[in-house]
C-alpha cells in the first residue's frame, strides 16, 4: 500500500459534536441513524442494492486491515490465513459485510451494532456459512458499554464508514482506544469535512448518481484526518499513515489516492 501521505489541508474547521435528545447519556449513538440502517436489513446482502459501495469498498478495506497489522509485526502475511490468531473488533458491523471476509483469512472477530435487526441479519447470514462457525461473534451493543469489560483485550478496532455516523466523535473514538491493547491498531474509514465530501458524498452519490439513499450522510458529521489525528494522540494512539479513497463511478470501484478530500482511511498504534 505504499508509505505514509502527507496530510492534505483540507478542512480547519473543528467538527460539530451532536448532542440532543436521541443520543443516551454516556453514548455516541445517534438513534436515528440506527433506526435509518436498520430499516435496510433486508437489503444488506444485496450486492447490487444500497449497500453496493460497502460490498466492493472490502477489496480494498481487507487490504487494509491485513497490510497495517502486517507492518505492525502483528500477523505474518504469507498465508492463506494471515490473520489468524488475531482478536477484531468490526464497531458498527451492520450486516457483517466486512465482518465476514476478516473471519475467511483467519481473524477472531466480534461484531457489534446497536441496531438489532442488523445483528440478526449478521447473524443469519454467518449461519449459511459453516467454514464461519466459531470465528464470528456478533453482539448487540453500544462501544461504550462494550469498553466496559474490555479493557485492552483487542489486537484491533475496525470502525469502517461508522465515524461519520456517531453523535460524539470524541467519546466514540475514545472509547475504541481503551479496547486496544498496547501495540494494537485502530483502523478508520470515513468521510473528510470539506466542500468536495459535501458536493461528493451528499449531492453527488445521493442527489445525482442515487449511489446511496438520500439522508444516507450529514455534513456536519464529517470529520478531518487532522482532527481524527490530533484526539487520537490524546487517546495514547500515534497516527502511521493516512490515505486517501477515491471511487470510480465508471469502473464501479475503489482505489487508494493521495487526495484526502472526500474518502479517507487512517491506521494508528496504540503506544
Amino acid at each position: 500500500m505504499g508509505g505514509k501521505f502527507i496530510l492534505r489541508n483540507n478542512s480547519s474547521e473543528t467538527p460539530k459534536y451532536v448532542t440532543n435528545s436521541i443520543r443516551p447519556i454516556g453514548s455516541s449513538v445517534d438513534s436515528k441513524e440506527i433506526e435509518f440502517f436498520g430499516k435496510l436489513n433486508n437489503k444488506w446482502w444485496d450486492p447490487n442494492g444500497h449497500l453496493a459501495l460497502l460490498h466492493i469498498m472490502n477489496h480494498i478495506r481487507v487490504q487494509f486491515v491485513r497490510d497495517g497489522l502486517a507492518n505492525t509485526g502483528i500477523i505474518k502475511d504469507d498465508t492463506n490465513l494471515p490473520l489468524e490468531g488475531t482478536k477484531i473488533v468490526d464497531i458498527g458491523c451492520g450486516g457483517g459485510i466486512f465482518s465476514e471476509p476478516l473471519a475467511r483469512i483467519g481473524a477472531e472477530v466480534t461484531g457489534i451494532d446497536n441496531s438489532l435487526e442488523l445483528i440478526d441479519v449478521a447473524k443469519e447470514h454467518a449461519s449459511l456459512d459453516s467454514t464461519l462457525s466459531g470465528k464470528l461473534n456478533y453482539i448487540q451493543t453500544t462501544i461504550e458499554e462494550f469498553e466496559k469489560e474490555n479493557i485492552e483485550k483487542y489486537d484491533a478496532v475496525i470502525a469502517s464508514e461508522v465515524l461519520e455516523h456517531v453523535a460524539d466523535s470524541r467519546l466514540f473514538l475514545k472509547s475504541c482506544s481503551s479496547i486496544i491493547k498496547p501495540g494494537g491498531s485502530l483502523f478508520i474509514t470515513t468521510i473528510n469535512k470539506t466542500l468536495p465530501s459535501w458536493l461528493g458524498a451528499i449531492i453527488a452519490a445521493e442527489y445525482i448518481l442515487k449511489l446511496v439513499p438520500i439522508g444516507t450522510h450529514d455534513w456536519d458529521k464529517f470529520i478531518s484526518p487532522e482532527e481524527v489525528q490530533r484526539f487520537l494522540e490524546i487517546c495514547g494512539l500515534k497516527t502511521k499513515l493516512i490515505h486517501g479513497m477515491i471511487f470510480n463511478p465508471i469502473k464501479y470501484e475503489w482505489s487508494w489516492s493521495s487526495n484526502t478530500s472526500i474518502n479517507y482511511a487512517l491506521h494508528a498504534i496504540k503506544q
